[in-house]
């Protein structure tokens, strides 16, 4: 469980409030008293890591009402209600809504108790559960993320798919921008450990010492708070791994060499810009052969064809869809210069220039051309002058054309036909073609 589940006792009488929460305490439990179910839903939120302790009988808000804004706010919310005597129908009919247990008064504080703790940890699991379902689906959003259907990018998810099944320790390399965490977190979600946690360290941070601290931590032994004692049997995600003192190298392959079945799989991460070298001279070699066991070397953009256009749709389609407008319609020319930029910042700069055309398409001004030219000289003015022909990049337009026209209309083939005038079987011939899907798209 991330947190300390906590109780919320619910009551409008003090008396009450004070005896029921001290005897939680003495118990072990950590509590928090409220006067009124309305100070408490201002507070109690979905995942809250609590229960609900609440009395039936209260003013304004009463038990019923609050169990029923409870359960519609987060059905797995464990809520034991405290009732009279001649309450108890009205008990079984909140149990029948969705509440835990309930106690009658006067009750037994040992049997308040015990309820208390099956709630605390049926609310502990739901919640792990919860945390569980939510890595697991950024994970396989990680695999739906890594778009483009350039043969590099093919062989990069073949290849994530294979080494993710291994149990080597993975070294992951590629210039600034190429997406190098992505890969890191696809890699855990299709591995055998996607179910263990994925802790991540960016150790381009601090001195030595902090370092340390950040790997493994300021305890020693099983209570190390460290990210290697948290991963602890999943993934270990390095980010920036280069950056590392030569001290932290020297422990952290100390570390490797005496570690358990139970270790964490390292996953590391490392910036290669075209003019510097590679892994191998920035790290002790004892400990690069230690890490880099399993090696995955990503595409610069600028390598990967027609995905730049795939690529820069999505995006513009993504900030249009989070800044309530439509994306702008990429030109011909656009196109061309698109696929021609030399893309030094690699995806992470073509989905920045995809969010700023949404924004300054929504105010009605500016182009992408200008975009390209303005940004850190993404693209030589030189390049746009000489006016490079069209023909080698029909295709990529084409296909760029007939996937955002599917888009705009939730795959529908017969207004994508009259929007493109185009028939039925070559429309069916060109997405072939090109790779596209109605369902992908309905």
């Amino acid at each position: 469980m991330p947190e300390t589940i906590r109780i919320a006792i619910i009551d409008d009488e003090l008396d009450m409030r004070q005896s029921i929460s001290q005897w939680l305490a003495l118990s072990g439990f950590e509590t928090q008293t409220y006067a009124s179910a309305r100070e408490a839903l201002q507070v109690i939120r979905p995942n809250w890591p609590g229960i609900v302790l609440t009395d039936i009988r209260m003013p304004d808000i009463d038990g019923m009402t609050l169990l029923k804004r409870l359960m519609h706010l987060d059905s797995g919310l464990p809520v034991v209600m405290i009732t009279g005597h001649g309450d108890v129908p009205m008990a079984v009919e909140a149990m029948r809504i969705g509440a835990f247990d309930f106690l009658e008064k006067p009750f037994d504080p040992d049997r308040m108790s015990e309820i208390a703790r099956k709630a605390c940890d049926a609310r502990g699991n739901t919640l792990e559960h919860r945390a569980l379902r939510n890595e697991l689906a950024s994970g396989a959003e990680a695999m739906n993320r890594l778009l483009g259907t350039s043969p590099a990018m093919t062989r990069l998810r073949e290849d994530i798919l294979d080494i993710g099944q291994a149990a080597g320790n993975v070294l992951i390399e590629g210039e600034t921008g190429t997406g190098k965490t992505l890969v890191g977190r696809a890699l855990h979600a299709v591995g055998a450990k996607a179910t263990r946690p994925l802790v991540q360290v960016f150790c381009g941070h601090g001195d030595a010492v902090q370092q340390a601290a950040q790997i493994f931590g300021t305890q020693d032994g099983a209570d190390s708070d460290g990210a290697l004692a948290e991963a602890r049997g999943g993934s270990l995600l390095l980010e920036d791994v280069s950056s590392l003192d030569d001290s932290v190298q020297a422990r952290l392959l100390t570390w490797l060499e005496a570690a358990g079945s139970d270790a964490p799989r390292i996953i590391s991460v490392c910036n290669r810009q075209p003019d510097e070298g590679r892994a191998e001279a920035t790290l002790r070699s004892d400990l690069f052969h230690r890490i880099a066991a399993l090696r995955l070397a990503l595409p610069p953009l600028r390598n990967r064809g027609d995905d730049i256009l795939q690529l820069f749709n999505a995006f513009m389609q993504d900030a249009a869809e989070e800044y309530g407008t439509e994306p702008p319609q990429v030109s011909a020319q656009e196109a061309a210069q698109l696929l021609q930029a030399p893309w030094p910042g690699n995806v992470r700069q073509l989905a920045n220039i995809a969010e700023r055309a949404v924004l300054q398409h929504r105010r009605g001004s500016g182009s992408i051309t200008s975009l390209l030219i303005s940004d850190n000289d993404a693209i030589p003015q030189s390049m746009i002058d000489e006016g490079k022909p069209l023909k080698e990049y029909v295709e990529a337009f084409e296909r760029m054309l007939i996937d955002n026209t599917m888009r705009r209309h939730r795959g529908s083939v017969a207004k994508v036909m009259e929007e493109l005038c185009l028939p039925r079987r070559t429309l069916n011939e060109k997405m072939a073609k090109y790779g596209l899907q109605r369902g992908d798209y309905t």
